[in-house]
């Protein structure tokens, strides 16, 4: 009896220090890379304000070159800008040829589109909404088909012409 409770007390001795010991809980899974601000691409659909210039404001779609066309402002590259850099750059070309000090904001008015492919019940073109997550993504598209492998997602992203 007694060597039934000198081991059972060695026992929950080890398992308490093993609790002690236990390595600290992971942090997030991010790689810092792919945490940025949302780059422009075609399809994307924007609305220019410029205050004070209602001529002006107006929602323009981003074309297959990643170009907008303004009026005053004619053709300016919108591809792989921020919407404050593309913001500063429409300013900029105002500044230069009618307004003094022009006060320009853009917003994003419509994502373009996202693809959800595999091994989903519905996979196909849906629209994004901003701060869509991978799991949400699958939900859209219906959920996983009973073959899927739920442990291994991949995530492409077209970055410069270069699919990552």
């Amino acid at each position: 009896m007694r060597l039934r409770f000198t081991a059972l007390l060695t026992l929950a001795t080890a398992i308490l220090a093993g609790c002690a010991e236990a390595p600290p809980p992971a942090g997030p899974v991010v790689q810092p890379t792919l945490v940025s601000a949302y780059v422009l691409d075609s399809g994307d659909v924007l609305r220019v304000i410029v205050f004070g210039q209602p001529d002006l404001t107006n929602t323009y779609e981003i074309d297959q070159a990643g170009a907008i066309s303004m009026p005053l402002v004619g053709s300016l590259q919108a591809r792989g800008r921020t919407t404050a850099r593309l913001a500063a750059e429409i300013g900029a070309v105002l500044r230069q040829s009618v307004l003094r000090d022009p006060d320009v904001a853009v917003e994003i008015a419509q994502y373009r589109p996202v693809f959800i492919m595999g091994e989903v019940a519905g996979g196909g073109q849906y629209a994004y909404v901003a701060g869509l997550t991978v799991q949400e993504a699958v939900a859209m598209a219906g959920g996983f088909t009973p073959r899927a492998n739920r442990r291994s997602i991949r995530v492409t992203r077209s970055v410069e012409g270069q699919i990552y």
